[in-house]
Formats: C-alpha cells, sequence, structure tokens
C-alpha cells in the first residue's frame, strides 16, 4: 500500500464506525422509548364488566368483586369464574371453575388461583376477605 492510503482507510473505518454506533444508540434510544407503557386505568364495575363482555360475550355475570388497587376481578357466572388480571397496560381474561376459584388459596389478602396455562400460570388478586360475605350460594 502506497504510504498515504493506510491513514485514509482508518479515518474512513472510524467515520463508519462512529455512524453506526450512533445509528444503534438512536434506535435503542426510540427502542426504549417505545416500550414505556401507559399504566392501566384502575378497574371499576362498569369497566370490569365491560372488559368480561369482550372476551365472554355468552356468559351472564351473576356477581362481580373488583380486587384492591382495581388490579383485577372476579365475577361469578353459573358454574364458571371469570378472572380478568392485570397484565402490563392491560387485563387478561381467563375462565375458570367456580369450584376452583372458591378453593384457591387466600393468604394475607390475597387470592391465588392457578390457571395452569404456561401464558397465564396464575392470577394473584388483592380482596379484603375470600370467600366474601355478599356470596350467593
Amino acid at each position: 500500500m502506497p504510504p498515504g492510503e493506510d491513514t485514509a482507510l482508518d479515518q474512513a473505518f472510524l467515520i463508519q464506525f462512529t455512524g453506526s454506533m450512533a445509528a444503534v444508540a438512536v434506535l435503542v434510544g426510540l427502542a426504549a422509548w417505545a416500550r414505556i407503557g401507559r399504566p392501566a386505568p384502575g378497574l371499576d364495575e362498569a369497566r370490569a364488566r365491560d372488559l368480561l363482555g369482550e372476551d365472554f360475550p355468552e356468559q351472564r355475570i351473576d356477581q362481580l368483586w373488583i380486587a384492591r388497587e382495581g388490579k383485577g376481578a372476579l365475577a361469578r357466572s353459573g358454574a364458571c369464574a371469570l378472572v380478568l388480571v392485570q397484565v402490563g397496560d392491560g387485563y387478561a381474561a381467563r375462565r375458570l371453575s367456580w369450584c376452583q376459584a372458591t378453593s384457591a388459596m387466600f393468604k394475607n389478602g390475597l387470592l391465588d388461583i392457578r390457571l395452569g396455562e404456561v401464558a397465564a400460570p396464575r392470577a394473584v388478586l388483592a380482596f379484603d376477605n375470600w370467600p366474601p360475605a355478599d356470596l350467593a350460594a
């Protein structure tokens, strides 16, 4: 190589490397900014009924209990229990047997319902007591 060509390659490499690093930094920053989700609004009875109605339109809700802080709900629909639990900035709904919901472990104000799914292994809902006093037979 001629004597001046080596430094020209080093400068070109340095410019390309710096530009690539800047582009990667911009993309990482954009990805981090895009992942910042807005917090899900807390549940009230109307919103919980709407969300459960979207996922289970054929189910009639007999009773509904909203978890403390509005981060979940449990509804009774005949022999079924409909569970609504906050996941990220949204809610996931699952259906299980009412017996499974009433026999779930309740400790320290948390109802731990085992769902038995890989995507949602359990739902943890904060209630003051379980089963509630207004539980219809």
